[in-house]
């Protein structure tokens, strides 16, 4: 065998190779190369640990008051000090994750699921049903969302459930809009019409055809939509629209910084709450941009 069909053998089982890995697995491999989506994960892992684990992390009852405790600093007690009840800050913050991962995971489930069933119906039927659907979609972009669900939370009363809920029926628009497109592209293909050809029904074809090719693109917006809610909900919370006191969120906790005396020599009952939103939203904005570049059907290895 001659060099040149030796590096020609070795190139066409290369080749072989990457065209037999799965689509899975080149989404992976494309993950696992995107570092600030790995970084981000690690963090998004740590956090939502610290959050189911905080019981047996800090031994301490987030909703005990102790008044002798008032306003402590950091010491071997209290790691990161007391509130302005005699509260630890270090248990609140870690059964406060609790609080504002719940809030992002259940309010953009609720916008998934009714953005996905509105686009995909929008999308299949078109017409007038496709018509009425997005201008329903047009009027719930016109209002801001932070308003509105300030609106909707003053008239029914502030409680977790009530801004999860409130979130993810007015955060839908976006998913809609998208898998609307994504339908529309894929209604036309040659496998629907052999769908239809044999006598398969509209639900048949679009759980079973049209769905799985928007899986992607929905799971990349549901992943920001998750940062987007916790930065809702802390909003909420911090302007006395969310959470309620005693039970703690980052953004309750982040409303005793209204004091300036609090602002300037206490940092301890402010920052945490402030760093770990922040965190926990650049964090999961990572791991959405990798997703994006992962799932890019134009993007190869």
């Amino acid at each position: 065998m001659t060099p040149g069909s030796a590096d020609m053998t070795v190139s066409v089982r290369e080749d072989r190779a990457v065209v037999q890995r799965s689509p899975r697995r080149q989404a992976w491999e494309r993950f696992r190369r995107h570092r600030l989506a790995m970084f981000g994960s690690v963090c998004v892992l740590l956090v939502a640990a610290s959050a189911i684990l905080a019981p047996f992390i800090t031994g301490q009852d987030p909703l005990l008051v102790d008044l002798a405790s008032y306003r402590l600093g950091p010491n071997a007690d209290h790691v990161l000090g007391t509130d302005s009840a005699g509260r630890d800050v270090f248990s609140r913050l870690l059964h406060g994750g609790r609080v504002s991962l719940t809030v992002g995971l259940v309010a953009v489930a609720v916008a998934t699921s009714i953005g996905l069933t509105l686009g995909a119906v929008s999308g299949y039927y078109g017409g007038w049903t496709d018509v009425a659907i997005m201008r329903l979609t047009d009027v719930v972009l016109s209002f801001p969302v932070l308003i509105v669900v300030i609106t909707v939370v003053a008239l029914v009363g502030p409680s977790i459930y009530v801004v999860m809920f409130a979130i993810g029926l007015f955060g839908w628009p976006t998913v809609g809009r998208l898998v609307r497109g994504m339908t529309l592209s894929v209604r036309e293909r040659d496998f629907i019409q052999a769908a239809r050809t044999i006598g398969a029904s509209d639900a048949r074809i679009m759980f079973k055809h049209v769905l799985p090719q928007v899986v992607s693109p929905v799971t990349v917006a549901a992943t920001f939509g998750v940062a987007q809610a916790i930065l809702l909900e802390a909003a909420l919370s911090f302007l006395g629209l969310g959470v309620r006191p005693p039970q703690p969120s980052w953004g309750n906790m982040l409303s005793d910084a209204q004091s300036l005396v609090i602002l300037q020599d206490m940092p301890w009952m402010w920052a945490p709450p402030g760093l770990m939103i922040t965190v926990a939203v650049l964090s999961i904005n990572f791991v959405g941009d990798g997703l994006r570049d992962a799932l890019d059907p134009r993007f190869t290895l």
